[in-house]
């Protein structure tokens, strides 16, 4: 019966989407359009050179050296190998969908185990922080201080996501630990790593270039196409009055909450394009700020049905299960919208408040006001890449010390 339903869903779709074209070319031609610039002038520049290191690491065998470095603190709080903190890092600081493409090409390559896979795929799709800060923060709020919220809540909502994946299916099994010697040496134990991989595939590094360079460009293509598609798609919701429906069934419900029904089509909007999602979202009158931000966060977590389906593509090659990452989506958007309600009024009210030792007087005589989680910030932004680098060398020894035990 399921696959019945299916097969109509399927089969209604592609025909309104077929008659819709026909009906509306230019309005179909101009969401086409836009979904291509965004795709040609932001996406592909941004993920390319990520996607190559990516498939670069692999080929050397350096995020098997990673994995060995970071094994003591990905398996205890996520449950998945050390490697994992490779597609974690690249996959928050890239953008989606980093952390599927890097994930699936982990479990091609047999690193990761299939439940493995797949609850790092759970929560390394995150938005990027350029996004967050410069389109959403800045572009549509106009408000820097916004940022902020939206990152923390945005990523640490992403790290509970993984914390709470670390339980599915916890009794399966894991990939096979090194059987290295422990007591040999960390650095001769990498560099055997680092040349075995080497020799195992034996390619001149061309080919290894050539074909990291090819399988990124293949996946920035289908992934563009997944983004024209949706554009038109929304476009075609738009002009033929669905969207409209449903926001105002949507607006009913969010009426009873005494939220403001007009956030009911942005927010339907977002969850098929974040970025114009966003954008109404901010320029929805009659809403507070925290309601705004609330429903933003909520659009960042889910990811959109476009990233989303971007994911189900490159999750179709592997054995990867794309239920389990849907599933994460919902659990993102419940940790994001309460860690935006909580930290609301620490990090973006309470940033306006001093205290009376923050003012000063200049020489004209005018009172000039230290905003304390300003200052701290610019503190922060010109110091804290040595807090980094010490909080790194300390990590390393601790890592070091522990490998080097018999």
């Amino acid at each position: 019966m399921l696959n019945k339903i299916r097969t109509i869903f399927y089969t209604v779709s592609t025909i309104f989407l077929a008659v819709a074209i026909i009906i509306f070319p230019d309005e179909s031609l101009e969401a086409s359009i836009r979904g291509l610039k965004l795709w040609f002038e932001i996406v592909f520049p941004s993920l390319l050179p990520f996607f190559i290191i990516a498939e670069l690491l692999l080929a050397f065998g350096i995020v098997k050296v990673i994995g060995m470095i970071l094994e003591p603190l990905m398996r205890p709080l996520f449950n998945i190998p050390g490697s994992g903190g490779v597609v974690l890092g690249m996959g928050l600081a890239s953008g989606y969908p980093s952390g599927a493409k890097i994930s699936s090409r982990l479990r091609q390559e047999g690193v990761l185990t299939q439940i493995e896979a797949e609850r790092l795929v759970s929560f390394t799709n995150a938005s990027n922080p350029l996004f967050i800060f410069g389109a959403i923060s800045i572009g549509f709020f106009h408000d820097p201080k916004t940022g902020l919220l939206l990152a923390i809540s945005h990523y640490v909502g992403a790290i509970l996501v993984g914390l709470c994946m670390r339980f599915y299916k916890y009794r399966e099994t894991q990939t096979e630990k090194q059987t290295n010697d422990q007591r040999e040496s960390f650095i001769r134990r990498a560099w055997n790593t680092l040349h075995h991989e080497r020799l195992k595939k034996n390619e001149p590094l061309g080919q290894v270039l050539g074909r990291a360079v090819s399988s990124s460009i293949q996946t920035l293509v289908t992934i563009g196409g997944f983004i024209i598609l949706f554009s038109v798609m929304n476009k075609l919701l738009f002009i033929t009055g669905i969207t409209n429906n449903i926001s105002i069934l949507l607006g009913q419900v969010l009426d009873w909450f005494n939220i403001h029904e007009g956030l009911s089509l942005p927010f339907i909007t977002g969850l098929f394009e974040i970025t114009l999602g966003a954008q109404m979202i901010s320029q929805t009158d009659n809403a507070s700020l925290l309601i705004q931000l609330v429903f933003v966060s909520a659009v960042l977590a889910f990811n959109g049905f476009s990233i989303q389906a971007q994911v189900a593509s490159i999750l179709a090659s592997t054995d990867i299960r794309f239920a389990p990452y849907f599933f994460a989506r919902l659990l993102h958007i419940v940790f994001s919208v309460w860690l935006t309600i909580i930290l609301f009024k620490p990090l973006y009210l309470n940033r306006n408040a001093f205290s009376p030792y923050d003012i000063t007087v200049d020489s004209e005589g005018q009172t000039i006001h230290h905003y304390f989680w300003f200052d701290l910030w610019n503190w922060l932004d010109q110091y804290g890449y040595l807090i980094s680098l010490a909080a790194l060398a300390i990590g390393c020894t601790i890592i070091y010390s522990r490998l080097r035990r018999p």
